[in-house]
Formats: structure tokens, sequence, C-alpha cells
């Protein structure tokens, strides 16, 4: 199992960090040992002090894919899920700034938090017009709608299969809205899709 990850599609987060806005899907790793396991805290890791949690609609592929037509990228999963993708952010600039891969600020462990129920889409109704928020102390700290996306789930699979082969139980992290933060020790996170508690977590 593979966890794929789309950056800087939500045009107001691609302005809250001054990047630039991409003219394809920006396309990252993240290992399975970066998961967040059920009912465990995330802990701040030790190399960073700038933490932000990025709250993410995500996608659970349910067959093997590769060179997926768009028009044909809708058979590939019946099920979505919300998760967070943890960057530290400091490290991540950093390595930007050295022209270096993502990874350490991206894919350390407990850095992927994936909420254990998902949502049959067809409970979902219009994919393309999905909300989805997160509180950090019980205060909304972001909140989001897929019609936002510069590239929609079908597009993000389509792209993404022409280069890696999509297995069943691969999971696609759709990219996060405005409002990303710092965590700090004895945060709490809890998301939300369509109106559901999706996960609730302890910062550590």
């Amino acid at each position: 199992m593979k966890i794929i990850c789309i950056g800087r599609n939500y045009t107001e987060h691609i302005a809250e960090l001054a990047n630039e806005r991409p003219s394809e899907p920006v396309v990252f790793l993240k290992p399975d040992t970066a998961i967040l396991l059920h009912k465990q805290p995330f802990f701040i890791p030790p190399f960073s002090d700038d933490v932000h949690h990025e709250v993410e609609v995500v996608v659970k592929i349910n067959r093997i894919g590769k060179h997926i037509e768009e028009k044909f990228a809708h058979k590939y999963y019946d099920e979505i899920g919300l998760g967070i993708d943890f960057t530290a952010r400091d490290l991540q600039q950093k390595l930007k700034e050295q022209g270096l891969p993502w990874e350490k600020a991206k894919s350390f462990d407990g850095a992927a938090v994936v909420s254990r129920e998902f949502i049959p889409k067809a409970d979902l109704g219009n994919l393309n017009d999905l909300s989805f928020e997160l509180y950090k102390n019980d205060t909304l700290q972001q909140s989001g709608n897929t019609s936002h996306m510069l590239f929609n789930i079908d597009t993000i699979i389509a792209h993404v299969s022409q280069y890696f082969t999509l297995k069943i139980g691969d999971l696609i992290f759709t990219g996060t809205p405005a409002g990303v933060s710092r965590v700090q020790e004895n945060d709490t996170l809890k998301g939300m899709l369509a109106g559901r508690e999706m996960f609730h977590i302890k910062v550590k």
C-alpha cells in the first residue's frame, strides 16, 4: 500500500504559502509507516518546532489500474475518507531552499492521519461539491470544499496512474485548503466530512 499526496491543489492555500500555481498536479509520496495508528496521539517530532496540520479528503483505490483515462477514473474508487498531512514546515522550507525533496518534512512516522471510517461515495452525492473541516481545540481552523480543487479526484487519478500503477488499498490525499497552522502539545484536532466526525486526535 502506498500513500500518494497532491500538493498545491487549492488556490487560497497556494497563496498563504506564497507558492506558484501548478499547471499539473504536484505529486509526492508517503510510506505506510507514516500512518498514525488509530487511537494514538500525534507526537511532535524532535527535529521540528513548526509542524502544521493539513486536512485533506482521502480516496481509497479499489482496483488495480495503470494509464487510466479520466472518464473511467470513477470506477477505481468507491469510498471517501478524511486525513491530515502533517508537515514539518521549518524543515520543508530548508529542503525547498536547497532544491531537495520534501520527504523528511512530510513522510516521518505519524505524519499521515487516515480516518478509520471511509464513506461510500454513493452516500455523499456530488464529489465535486463536498465540504470538510478541521477544528483545532474546538475552533474551526480549516474549511474546504472539493469544488475549489484545481484538479478534481478523477483528474488526479488519471494523472497519477500515468506514473504509478494504482493498487487496491492505495490512498490518495487530494490537497488541503487554506488555514493550515502550527500544532502544539495538548492541542486536539477534529476532522469533519459532510457533517460527520471522521477523526479526533490529541497532540503530544
